[in-house]
């Protein structure tokens, strides 16, 4: 009597599947997700080791995805991140460049002494996540004639028609050679310190250490997901 043949083509035909196409695309789906990960910690751990950190600073990074053609995911920074140089610093440590404000001021400014930084004083205004306002560094740099467009610099006329304006000045003598700004009450008040020391900043974000720490802790998790959910689909 012959035996009968078990047909088991389609099974091979979806073990082939799983092997080849299929395996792919779960490995993009767990890199996506453990990359996504990564993104967030980034983002969290800021509100840890920052002071009110602005939403620019939470959004520095983006994801790129990985694809079937191209295993590779990561996080990197936006391209708006480009020239701001903070973040690298704060991962990194070590001294801080300028900033376009500071350049400003050094380049521009009338002062007998370097300015390598510029430090917001006791009568700065701050804006809601404790950083310098930007209306009033803009007044500043209007005030003592540093604006890198000159149209927007103060002249006699603009002073004489807002005469209640707050006006910005470093000291030839009596006060420190800092920035100040004069009210209506003819009352001096410091707003910023001008310093000829470059500043250095410590190790704080980690985030390579923790994008590693994601990745080899998630990434198998992840994985084993996936590959359950296409084994399903080949053979549920």
């Amino acid at each position: 009597m012959p035996q009968p043949i078990l047909d088991v083509s389609g099974f091979t035909a979806a073990l082939d599947t799983l092997a080849t196409r299929d395996v792919v695309i779960a490995s993009t789906w767990a890199l996506n997700d453990t990359v996504e990960e990564a993104r967030a910690q980034v983002a969290d751990r800021m509100t840890v080791v920052f002071d009110r950190p602005t939403r620019f600073t939470q959004n520095a990074f983006r994801v790129k995805k990985a694809r079937a053609s191209d295993l590779e995911a990561a996080v990197e920074e936006r391209a708006t991140i480009g020239r701001r140089h903070y973040l690298k610093v704060q991962e990194e440590g070590g001294p801080r460049g300028q900033t376009g404000f500071e350049k400003l001021l050094a380049q521009n400014l009338a002062f007998e002494g370097i300015i390598q930084s510029v430090i917001p004083a006791e009568g700065a205004r701050l804006d809601a996540y404790g950083n310098w306002s930007t209306g009033e560094r803009n007044q500043v740099l209007s005030a003592l004639n540093a604006q890198r467009d000159r149209i927007a610099n103060e002249t006699t006329a603009s002073r004489k028609r807002r005469p209640k304006r707050a006006r910005y000045f470093v000291p030839k003598a009596g006060l420190t050679q800092d920035i100040y700004k004069r009210g209506p009450s003819g009352i001096a008040e410091r707003v910023a310190i001008l310093s000829d020391k470059v500043p250095v900043y410590q190790k704080r974000l980690g985030f390579f250490a923790e994008a590693e720490r994601i990745y080899e802790t998630r990434l198998p998790a992840h994985l084993g997901r996936t590959l359950a959910k296409m084994i399903a689909k080949r053979f549920g």
